[in-house]
């Protein structure tokens, strides 16, 4: 495991192939693999190698990781087909908000339409 892993994470054992998951999209940064309890038929969580617990825990250091998950997001989009008619990227910060798993992560949803406001 990475030395800026949390070794209960379990999306850091999904970034170190320790938990078996369907990744779809990996880098240096960033690791990308379907929901298992997916909202759209698009469902694909976005997530930084590195441990950081959610948005309130940004620094100035992660402007790049931040670049490279929307790159990933919109190139999957492309790759989904989900492009042209439109699709979500949603982070939820906190239980209040729907998180669940205390490390940053994004949503790619599409492929059926979206209301407003969500949930």
């Amino acid at each position: 495991m990475s030395p800026d892993r949390d070794t209960e994470c379990i999306f850091c054992k999904i970034a170190d192939h320790e938990i078996p998951s369907e990744i779809v999209h990996e880098t240096d940064t960033v690791v990308a693999f379907r929901d298992t309890n997916p909202q759209a038929p698009t469902h694909i969580l976005l997530i930084p190698q590195d441990h950081i617990e959610d948005l309130t825990a940004i620094t100035d250091d992660h402007g790049q990781v931040l670049a490279d998950i929307v790159h990933a997001a919109a190139h999957l989009a492309r790759a989904e087909e989900i492009d042209e008619g439109g699709w979500r990227l949603v982070s939820n910060v906190g239980p209040d908000a729907g998180q669940s798993v205390f490390h940053l992560h994004f949503h790619l949803l599409g492929g059926r339409k979206m209301s407003w406001p969500p949930g």
